[in-house]
């Protein structure tokens, strides 16, 4: 696995027009949730699909990142949390155990 950390509000940005060529996931990661370290590790362990992009963000360290996600794409917070962005939209979001490679890979080859 491949991860763009996102440290700058700035990338979001970057990651919305980089959605217009490519599929980009962001992962909202909390370093103190257990879930979170499990859904991680899984994605970790999984097969990435070649053609999306990955975005990691630590929201403990950068929470107003994760609040400006939550903004600009128009979801609910939650942690952890995957997001799928195509064409400057947030087109799939999914928290908690629903995260899998599975699915994102599919919503992405659907959006794609």
């Amino acid at each position: 696995m491949n991860w763009n950390p996102i440290t700058s509000i700035d990338q979001l940005a970057q990651i919305k027009e980089a959605s217009f060529q490519s599929p980009q996931v962001i992962f909202k990661h909390s370093t103190r949730c257990s879930i979170s370290s499990m859904v991680l590790n899984r994605l970790e362990r999984s097969d990435a699909p070649e053609q999306v992009q990955f975005h990691y963000l630590d929201l403990l360290a950068y929470r107003p990142i994760s609040d400006q996600i939550a903004t600009d794409f128009a979801v609910y917070h939650e942690s952890p949390q995957v997001l799928l962005i195509k064409n400057g939209e947030c087109v799939y979001d999914e928290s908690h155990h629903g995260i899998s490679m599975d699915e994102i890979a599919e919503q992405a080859a659907q959006t794609a």
